[in-house]
């Protein structure tokens, strides 16, 4: 029987604070729950409202009331489970690919549709100012859909990490070169910038290459979304990875 106490405790996790300090984060949706019961993540206590739910899990799962359910969950309408889970020890950050940082990306959504990305092409490391939102936000996690358990999320200071690189650093301007007009490497280091500002002047300094996306419509729009501008891009050092690859083979 779940006590007021663990509802408190639980409920307070969905302040980045106490997530910090406790290491614990809350997953909700069954979805989005099983997900996380298969991955590498430590579980450490799952919350339904039907005991066929997680059957497979009896010892970290424990049925509740809906009313319970509903007290400690942070949706206006919870869906049947909730998860509380370790944070993952955080890896060195593999450079030998291409990695993508993010300069103070504000917006929960933005950040978890761009973990989603980086998990759909293969993106292993991602690297967030201090200033980027938290990637154990509610809302977050529910744009991830599972996906933060497969991609290295690492929050340092964008000038040391990305020096540490031997790749090139590409950022993401209005008046850069447009990112079809030459192939990509095989490894680089992808900075996209924050949602109204974009790169910061800072950051702009670390830069080997600038580019862009070319607008084709009329021009009545200032810039794409940070998540959509990250998923144009992906696909393109994909498309390029693959001509590299091909024209190896062809040699």
């Amino acid at each position: 029987m779940v006590v007021k106490s663990q509802i408190k405790f639980i409920k307070s996790l969905q302040q980045k604070k106490h997530r910090s300090q406790n290491r614990l984060f809350v997953a909700e949706g069954i979805k989005t729950v099983t997900e996380l019961l298969a991955s590498s993540l430590i579980c450490h206590k799952v919350y339904v409202t039907d005991a066929s739910i997680f059957a497979g899990n009896p010892r970290d799962v424990e049925v509740i009331s809906e009313v319970d359910l509903k007290k400690m969950s942070g949706l206006a309408t919870p869906n049947k489970a909730l998860g509380v889970f370790h944070f993952p020890e955080t890896k060195a950050i593999d450079y030998s690919g291409w990695v993508i940082a993010l300069d103070d990306v504000r917006d929960p959504g933005n950040l978890g549709t761009i973990i989603r990305l980086c998990d759909w092409f293969g993106i292993s490391d991602l690297i967030c100012s201090p200033n980027t939102v938290d990637c154990y936000n509610p809302k977050t996690l529910q744009a991830t859909m599972g996906s933060i358990s497969r991609v290295n999320i690492v929050y340092k200071e964008l000038m040391t990490v990305v020096r540490e690189s031997k790749s090139p650093v590409y950022g993401t301007f209005m008046d850069g070169e447009v990112v079809y007009s030459s192939p990509l490497p095989k490894s680089g280091v992808l900075i996209m910038g924050n949602e109204a500002n974009g790169i910061s002047k800072e950051i702009e300094t670390i830069v080997d290459k600038r580019i862009s996306i070319p607008q084709f419509g009329q021009k009545t729009t200032d810039s794409l979304n940070v998540a959509t501008a990250t998923a144009i891009l992906l696909s393109e050092v994909r498309r390029s990875g693959m001509d590299l690859f091909k024209r190896e083979i062809d040699k």
